[in-house]
């Protein structure tokens, strides 16, 4: 059965359901999430996508990211998707939100309300090799400047994150330390 998104206005009012694939066809505004993982030094797991996803595979991101399913709130999202790309449960706190559109060559487009999520852990993944290629640790600061120099090994969200969002990223890293 194919996995629902949940459509939403500007506001975050849900109006429908629609299976995702559907949903990036028409770009429509949906519901998502990305999750951010501190460690103790301040540095950030980023996860290099499968070879096998349908948009933007081989393509360093996030720690993780998703869509909620109805009922879900937005930490359960977070968390359950967590444990299936990474293979590890930590507690989530939300820190903001924002909205984006990212067409690809494939001809889907991202249409989305991301709510951005961090966490804090210090072990060793367990990554999902059907979801995640590798991952590393890597301080904002290198995040930043390597996404500059190299925009083309980076997933259109994470660069929009880090464009728009990089302070607010900074901050709530430095109030989970």
């Amino acid at each position: 059965m194919e996995e629902l998104v949940i459509l939403v206005d500007e506001n975050d009012n849900q109006i429908g359901l629609m299976p995702k694939m559907e949903a990036h066809e028409k770009a429509l505004l949906h519901r998502a999430f990305s999750v951010f993982i501190f460690n103790k030094n301040g540095d950030l797991m980023i996860q290099q996508r499968a070879a096998t996803k349908y948009h933007s595979p081989l393509l360093w991101t996030n720690t993780c990211c998703s869509h909620q399913r109805a009922g879900e709130s937005n930490i359960e999202a977070g968390q359950r998707r967590l444990f299936e790309e990474m293979g590890f449960s930590t507690n989530l706190q939300e820190v903001f939100s924002f909205i984006y559109k990212a067409p690809f060559d494939n001809g889907l487009t991202e249409h989305e309300l991301d709510y951005v999520l961090i966490g804090s852990f210090d072990g060793e993944p367990n990554i999902n090799k059907e979801e995640v290629e590798s991952y590393k640790w890597m301080s904002l600061e290198d995040v930043k400047s390597d996404i500059e120099n190299n925009p083309d090994i980076y997933t259109a969200w994470f660069q929009i994150i880090f464009n728009k969002s990089y302070e607010k990223l900074a901050n709530a890293k430095s109030n989970r330390s």
